[in-house]
């Protein structure tokens, strides 16, 4: 499927989707956004793809917000529709059974941020910088940035970066648990795709549980969290990849998992 807004790759398991308005700075619009619910369809329903990589086209930014001049033009309920529509996409990034990595390769701003936030973890280039800008438009975050960045980071945190539009270096952002990771602009990519080739020769029904014990125990009180850990873990066990894994041990080998989810 051709795309205008963005592109997509797949190599050894591991999609990349890369924003690709360069000349806006990657922003968010309507066309993109519909672009990138497609993409991410497709996606989900490949299950040869065991990992997602985000980025940006360009070295100066991931995406550096919504389009303001298609904002400028909204009535209160096209406005409430348009955080809808992103709200869904992003939804779509969480919830993506596959580990997912933010490759922040320069500004992620408002719904730049957000998708970041969408994703699994979050690695940067030194010269990157993040933020919720909204408050210095008149705004407040539309595509789940109240939500996510205070269960990530705390909510006084989150108030502060959000009350005041603060806009925060990459090296900061890690120091507050926004970001995982932090490299040279040159070493970004690599680093992105070592690892993502790690989780890609992992076993696929593993990972998919640990994703959905961790973010589904994020949700509810410690209880039901193990429970949900339980259920996650008993499902591996029957897995060909806890299998294949255990006698790769025994055997002393590396094992080969085939992806298969089951």
């Amino acid at each position: 499927m051709d795309f205008e807004n963005i592109l997509i790759g797949v190599e050894e398991g591991i999609a990349t989707i890369t924003f690709n308005r360069p000349k806006a700075l990657n922003a968010l619009n309507s066309a993109l956004l519909a672009e990138l619910s497609r993409a991410l369809d497709n996606v989900a329903d490949d299950e040869d793809i065991r990992v997602l990589v985000l980025t940006g086209a360009g070295d100066k930014a991931f995406v550096a917000g919504a389009d303001i001049k298609e904002l400028a033009a909204l009535t209160a309920l096209q406005a409430k529709r348009f955080a809808q529509k992103g709200q869904s996409v992003i939804n779509k990034i969480a919830a993506l059974p596959i580990p997912v990595i933010a490759a922040v390769n320069g500004y992620a701003l408002g719904g730049g941020t957000e998708m970041a936030l969408a994703c699994d973890f979050i690695y940067a280039a030194e010269s990157a910088n993040m933020g919720l800008p909204e408050t210095t438009l008149g705004l407040i975050p539309g595509f789940g940035g109240t939500q996510r960045l205070s269960r990530l980071i705390g909510s006084n945190q989150a108030k502060e970066l959000i009350y005041t539009g603060k806009i925060i270096p990459a090296r900061e952002a890690q120091t507050l648990g926004l970001v995982n990771q932090v490299f040279s602009a040159e070493l970004l990519m690599g680093a992105v795709m070592e690892t993502a080739r790690s989780l890609a020769a992992k076993g696929r029904v593993s990972l998919r549980a640990a994703k959905e014990a961790v973010n589904s125990g994020l949700d509810t009180d410690l209880a039901t969290g193990l429970k949900i850990e339980q259920d996650g873990f008993a499902i591996c066990m029957i897995s060909t990849d806890a299998e294949e894994g255990t006698r790769a041990f025994i055997e002393k080998r590396k094992p080969v998992f085939k992806g298969r989810l089951s």
